[in-house]
């Protein structure tokens, strides 16, 4: 599995904005924050703003802001944003592979794992990344993590 940098950097990008709700973050202060590329950060916050996640304002008290509360942003949204599709196989929708022969039923495989994939994203927010006490399936998640390190 391979997250893309674009959508490390959107909910990366996303957290920051989450964690100081109070006024607009600008795009250079985030990318600072975050050690990102600024121009990169810049062509993610579009596709964010395109996808109604952020809003934006320009001039000396503009920046950006989550368009709604943390709580119903989840990363599979983020991830669809900036990335479109979460999995595809050679660059082609799982949906459309066919493999011959014995290989017949990887294409079911690959549509299982894009499923459970997007559930788990769909089911982790940005609130539940930055709450002392993550609810499930955040929490279970966190936790595997911590005990692989």
């Amino acid at each position: 599995m391979r997250i893309s940098a674009r959508a490390d950097y959107a909910i990366r990008a996303l957290l920051e904005l989450a964690a100081d709700t109070g006024r607009p973050l600008t795009c250079e202060g985030i990318a600072l924050s975050q050690e990102i590329p600024h121009r990169f950060l810049k062509a993610v916050f579009r596709d964010l703003r395109r996808a109604e996640l952020v809003r934006s304002q320009r001039g000396c008290e503009g920046g950006y802001w989550l368009s709604r509360d943390a709580a119903s942003i989840s990363l599979a949204a983020v991830v669809a944003a900036v990335d479109g599709q979460l999995m595809t196989v050679h660059g082609e929708s799982l949906g459309d592979q066919r493999y011959p022969g014995p290989a017949a039923r990887l294409s079911e495989l690959w549509a299982g794992l894009q499923k459970r994939f997007e559930d788990i994203l769909d089911g982790v927010t940005l609130a539940d990344l930055l709450a002392d006490d993550p609810p499930e399936p955040a929490a279970s998640l966190l936790r595997d993590a911590a005990l692989s390190v």
